[in-house]
Parts: C-alpha cells; structure tokens; sequence
C-alpha cells in the first residue's frame, strides 16, 4: 500500500493536534476546530485517526462533524459566502438571497462552484438580526443585503 505525501502530512497534522489536547475532557469539539483550521475542513480520514486517537467510535466522531454546519467535509472555495436562514433574515427576504446565488452560481447551498471560486453556506444566525436580511462573506457580516448587492459580491468572488 502505498501512502502519498498528503495522507501522511495529514496524519502528522492531525496527530499534532490531538497531542495538544490530549488530558483535556471532552475535547472533540477543539480538535475538530483546529483541523478544519489548519487543513481548511475535517477530511475522511482524520475521522478514523480521531476515533482511533480518542479512543472513541468511528460513528461517534462522524456524527459531531455532520451534527454541526461548521465542520466542512471538502475544502471550501477561496471565498466562503454565508447566507444567514433565521426567522428575521427569512422575514426579510433571506430565500430571494439563496435564490439568487444559486441561479447566479448555479450550485445549492452547501456546494462550492467547480472551479474552487466561492462556497455558498447558509447558516440559521449570523447575530445580525436588526440588519437583516445578513451575509457573511469570508468572516465579514454585512447586513441589508440585496440580490443586486449580493450579484455583485458573487462577481468578485468568481473574478478573484
């Protein structure tokens, strides 16, 4: 069997990161934030190496990462836009928002666009209520977003 440069720096990665953890209660949830930090999300095989390294079962770390919107299962584009699905954002034309991003990009929430350019997530808060309806583009929250504000956005994000 034959193992690339990759699975190997991964499993260095990974191993690092439990180490640093390792005496702690219940420190899933922080490994999994800090792989998805340093690696861009938590591959399939960190999900084994984690079980195995934490001494917990292989369906006990899958579910903590597909529970949880946050953890990415693949890299995310170069520009990661977040849709804000809440009660006010909703009220306030959130489903025109994902409505347009998919036609303009032509990929539902939770995918990224084929060529690496933007992710489209949709979240249920992003704190920005009184702005509503919110995006989130790369960490940035931006409140009253439009279709035509956020067309310009997806633009960018392709151009980049």
């Amino acid at each position: 069997m034959t193992t690339s440069v990759s699975a190997v720096s991964t499993e260095a990665t990974i191993s690092r990161i439990v180490a640093a953890q390792r005496g702690r209660r219940g420190p899933l949830l922080e490994i999994l934030h800090a792989v998805q930090a340093e690696l861009g999300h938590v591959p399939d095989e960190a999900i084994a190496q984690l079980a195995r390294e934490l001494n917990l079962s292989r369906a006990d770390v899958h579910g903590v990462v597909s529970f949880y919107h946050d953890f990415r299962r693949e890299p995310a584009g170069r520009t990661t836009v977040r849709i804000c699905r809440a009660e006010a954002c909703q009220a306030l034309g959130a489903d025109a928002l994902v409505t347009h991003a998919h036609e303009r990009l032509g990929i539902p929430p939770g995918r990224t666009t084929a060529d690496g350019a933007v992710t489209v997530e949709q979240v249920f808060c992003l704190g920005n209520c009184a702005l509503g309806p919110s995006v989130q583009v790369d960490g940035e929250t931006l409140g009253r977003m439009t279709a035509e504000r956020l067309g310009t956005l997806l633009d960018e994000a392709v151009s980049a």
